[in-house]
């Protein structure tokens, strides 16, 4: 089944042996795609000391087979090595359609290659699903600023190349009685880009958990008025962040539009798609942009002064109230129990 041509494939990625959490949400994309299509899904790995545990887990929660291609010198993404070794494969292998998260290797890495094979790219895509009658992948994604959807697709070239937002779907369910290939592809060394070295690596730091992986998010908007009123939301998700180990500071475009907040915070289709356990949104109205990078949050909380905001009819919590009032109450509170533990 994994030696057919027209599989459906998608990147797993991984950062110092570790598999990413994406890696999982982009094979249910994939699986559905590929039982449209009545093909096998093929989780493409390049890197280096994943362990054939992690690669049993792309088994057990949705591909069919696994090609992973590991070495030391994969160990660091460098876009132009891993084309090549993706170019390679795809020539090789033939596949029907190449899914990537729209990270920041993604969004490098599935362009280069897209040149590479002479063949069309949709960046940033929200929805996907299969043409009736010719099998053609339907790509949907924001346009003109976030205003219109447009779906594309590409009818005289293959593979189809696309990217899809991080969080924009939830992983499958683990499957223990799911078998399938993992096959381990030599790397070859011509292969590796000569225009760049890898000289280190420096971390990020950033106070609180990565915004796409936080379990509790805390988001300000233009109801907070003025950028000095975003400390409320800074300390806010500090002490959930003292309580719960994984929460971290977002915000709607408007208040990254004013510089209250820079742009890695900002939420929606021309932000980042999240999907928190507990999304707080403070002065939110919930535009339809906004909205659509957080519809997976399990719990959506809404506090905003009009009772007619958008957010609070998406919100499982809607808070009628002040910003200015309800979030040094909530403040007041957590402290309380921080202090009690």
């Amino acid at each position: 089944m994994s030696d057919a041509a027209n599989a459906v494939w998608v990147m797993a990625e991984q950062f110092e042996g570790k598999l990413k959490g994406v890696s999982f949400e982009l094979l249910a994309r994939g699986r559905k795609l590929a039982d449209k299509l009545g093909t096998s899904l093929v989780s493409i790995l390049i890197g280096h000391a994943v362990s054939g545990a992690d690669m049993e887990r792309l088994i057990k929660q949705g591909a069919d087979a696994v090609y992973a291609v590991q070495d030391p010198k994969l160990a660091c993404f460098v876009c132009e090595t891993y084309a090549q070794v993706l170019e390679k494969l795809i020539r090789d292998y033939k596949p029907a359609i190449l899914l990537a998260a729209a990270t920041s290797s993604g969004r490098t890495l599935m362009p280069y290659t897209a040149i590479k094979v002479h063949t069309g790219l949709t960046a940033d895509c929200t929805e996907l699903d299969i043409e009736e009658g010719t099998g053609n992948l339907l790509q949907t994604r924001p346009a003109i600023g976030g205003n219109i959807m447009a779906t594309i697709k590409t009818p005289d070239h293959r593979p189809q190349l696309a990217t899809v937002r991080p969080k924009s779907s939830r992983p499958l369910p683990f499957d223990d009685s799911r078998k399938g290939e993992i096959r381990l592809i030599p790397y070859d060394p011509t292969l590796s880009g000569k225009g760049v070295e890898v000289m280190g690596l420096r971390r990020e730091e950033s106070g609180g958990a990565q915004l796409e992986e936080a379990d509790v998010i805390v988001a300000g908007g233009r109801g907070l008025k003025k950028g000095e009123n975003f400390a409320l939301i800074h300390k806010l998700a500090g002490t959930l962040n003292a309580i719960n180990g994984a929460a971290a500071v977002g915000a709607s475009r408007d208040a990254v539009d004013r510089a209250w907040v820079s742009y890695p915070h900002q939420i929606g289709l021309s932000g980042k798609t999240v999907s928190p356990k507990v999304y707080i949104a403070a002065g939110i109205s919930g535009a339809i942009q906004h909205l659509a990078g957080i519809k997976t949050s399990e719990t959506i909380v809404s506090i905003n002064i009009d009772p007619d905001a958008n957010l609070h009819k998406l919100a499982d919590l809607a808070i009628v109230g002040d910003v200015f009032q309800v979030i040094p109450e909530l403040q007041k509170r957590l402290e309380a129990r921080l202090g009690g533990k």
